[in-house]
């Protein structure tokens, strides 16, 4: 493959197009019933969508639904913690702060295991899952720990980040032999990744490297930014970071898996883009960057996320069904072609699914985006479905996590 060639398929790979395109194939594929390990029930959809309409008039009766992202989390028992800690600081740099803070924190997102529990320092409230990683990140960068200096302490630097090992992590984490969290390693390595990748490019993080000051490069680079190229360039800046992943010319790509179904006639042929941690984070971006003044636009190119609690709401309500039901009683490796089958077919259903929520809650695309629709919404039915099936709350299929991937 000569350098265009290969530039041009990058490109394809880190495209939010794309990343419909082949699932959207997938699920057609599935339609017509040859899918190897799911068959597909789309006439469901209308059971799905009344359900999430269900939880989404309970959650949010006035249908002001904010976007689903990290802040999220950041806000659980009715806490501003983020208002309390930056309210002080001028616009520019109140959005350096919330990156300092929200990209490291979408990074450690991925599944705890359902043993793992957090204390809040400030409140001693006990959190679990991704409120738990939520809160427990937001102390850790509120005590300074992603900061080497004590003297500002609000703010990411790489050589704080590099610091970070497993005993490290597990101790901000509150992990011990009776509180198990999954993937401790995994995470540790990818800030201790970002902390490289921090240093290896002042053009973008400056000297001393503040992760923060990518807000200064994405305004200098593009006025008025869009959420495609903003996923497109947070893809190819993180990709280096992510481990054991599949690698195209030596070049890594990222949340981009194998499915033998997708053909195509390049170097691209059998793989499946996701990328669902940085279309997670391009979410988590938004928000800061509007209260600077900046902007996101054509943020409904960003695509559904393709992770368990949107995926483990189509297998409790039947709209996908395992053609094998022993995988509910094994553990799959991420890499697997079922659960690429299963990612695809969700991300896929989602943007079925939209419409018809949109329906019935009589709005309009442009009042209910795809992010609000994740918010109000597919992620918390999902989670709903999970501990009204399941006791401990965990997705119907179990997924091998080591900490970098959902």
């Amino acid at each position: 493959m000569n350098e265009i060639e290969l530039d041009d398929a990058l490109k394809q790979l880190r495209s939010s197009e794309e990343i419909r395109v082949r699932c959207a194939e997938l699920l057609e594929i599935g339609e017509r019933g040859n899918l190897e390990h799911f068959d597909v029930r789309t006439e469901r959809l209308t059971v799905a969508a009344q359900k999430v309409t269900e939880v989404t008039r309970s959650r949010y009766p006035n249908l002001n639904i904010p976007i689903h992202s990290r802040w999220r989390h950041f806000e659980v028992s009715e806490i501003n913690r983020w208002y309390q800690l930056s309210s002080n600081f001028e616009p520019l740099e109140r959005a350096r702060i919330a990156l300092d803070l929200v990209i490291p924190s979408v990074l450690l997102d991925a599944g705890a295991g359902s043993s793992w529990r957090y204390r809040e320092h400030q409140t001693g409230n006990v959190y679990s899952r991704s409120e738990g990683l939520a809160i427990a990140s937001f102390d850790m960068f509120s005590l300074g720990a992603f900061s080497s200096d004590p003297n500002q302490p609000l703010r990411t630097d790489a050589e704080a980040l590099e610091s970070f090992d497993a005993d490290k992590l597990g101790q901000a984490f509150q992990v011990s032999p009776d509180n198990l969290m999954e993937g401790i390693e995994g995470r540790a390595q990818l800030l201790h990744s970002l902390g490289s990748l921090l240093e290896s490019k002042p053009a973008i993080f400056g000297d001393p490297p503040r992760l923060g000051t990518f807000v200064d490069y994405l305004v200098e680079i593009m006025p008025s930014p869009n959420a495609h190229d903003v996923l497109a360039i947070l893809i190819e800046l993180l990709n280096e970071i992510w481990p054991e992943r599949i690698q195209l010319n030596g070049q890594n790509l990222g949340d981009v898996w194998r499915h033998s179904a997708i053909q195509r006639n390049d170097e691209t042929n059998e793989l499946v883009p996701f990328h669902k941690l940085t279309q997670w984070l391009t979410y988590s971006l938004i928000e800061p960057l509007q209260e600077a003044g900046i902007g996101l636009s054509n943020t409904g190119a960003l695509t559904g996320l393709a992770e368990y609690r949107n995926g483990g709401l189509f297998l409790d309500l039947d709209v996908l069904s395992p053609r094998n039901s022993d995988v509910y009683h094994e553990s799959h490796s991420p890499g697997s072609e079922l659960v690429v089958e299963w990612r695809a077919l969700t991300l896929a259903l989602l943007d079925r699914l939209a419409p018809l929520i949109r329906q019935e809650l009589n709005l309009s695309q442009h009042s209910l985006p795809l992010s609000t629709i994740l918010e109000g919404g597919t992620w918390a039915t999902g989670r709903q479905l999970a501990f009204e099936k399941r006791a401990d709350g965990d997705p119907p299929i179990t997924v091998q996590s080591n900490g970098t991937l959902f």
